[in-house]
């Protein structure tokens, strides 16, 4: 791989900084919220069925997430749910997006490492704002030449990104904590992925693992430079 690679992209949330375990917090507590209707984890998977019903229309991230919860509140309520109670969802959702962006172990020798051979890319999902928010606040927007918040993570997308880089497939490196968005999506438009494990993942991530001659894991982000170096 490292013969053939020029770019090298990295997700961001839960492969650069912490992210999934701030969502699985507030869905936490909106669970609780809906204890007088459902239990924990029936609200959960109502919760889950909203989200895929929604996310064509609301796509990733906190935001989309805050019109989910409101709708499960008020769809297991049967539309009782209270203006208190919706302000309290609300105020779940803004504790979510000022939660500080805490940084995984390595992240900044490997880029450090990484920058001084190949041009890095930053490729993420979810809402903007937030996106935006967490990049600057993470100190880490220098060491990327080039940065992509996504829509969604398909094989299409990855191809345009590598449009817009000007990269060939095979010149092209995906780094990340999902198999669905960040291993198997690049796989199918003919890059490169590296996947490294996260403990928590949401579960409409989960994927078998591919069988693929472009395809390598990783145990943690710092085992990368194995590959790459």
């Amino acid at each position: 791989m490292k013969n053939n690679i020029k770019f090298v992209a990295f997700d961001a949330d839960d492969t650069l900084w912490v992210n999934e375990n701030y969502f699985r917090e507030a869905e936490h507590a909106f669970c609780h919220l809906m204890m007088d209707w459902l239990p924990h984890e029936k609200t959960a998977d109502e919760l889950f069925k909203t989200e895929m019903q929604n996310l064509e229309l609301f796509g990733y991230g906190a935001k989309g997430f805050a019109l989910s919860l409101i709708e499960t509140a008020v769809r297991i309520s049967d539309g009782k749910i209270t203006g208190r109670q919706v302000q309290q969802i609300i105020d779940i959702v803004k504790r979510l997006l000022a939660r500080p962006v805490e940084l995984l172990p390595d992240v900044p020798e490997v880029l450090r490492t990484l920058k001084e051979k190949y041009t890095l890319v930053l490729a993420t999902k979810g809402d903007l704002l937030d996106q935006q928010r967490k990049i600057a606040k993470s100190g880490l927007a220098g060491y990327f030449a080039h940065t992509e918040i996504m829509s969604d993570k398909r094989p299409q997308d990855y191809v345009r990104l590598l449009q817009r880089l000007g990269a060939g497939a095979q010149e092209f490196v995906m780094v990340g904590n999902s198999l669905k968005s960040d291993v198997l999506a690049p796989l199918e438009a003919g890059a490169y992925a590296v996947y490294v494990p996260y403990p928590i993942i949401w579960k409409h991530e989960c994927t078998p693992e591919p069988q693929s001659p472009r395809y390598y894991k990783a145990e943690k982000l710092r085992d990368i430079l194995r590959f790459l170096l």
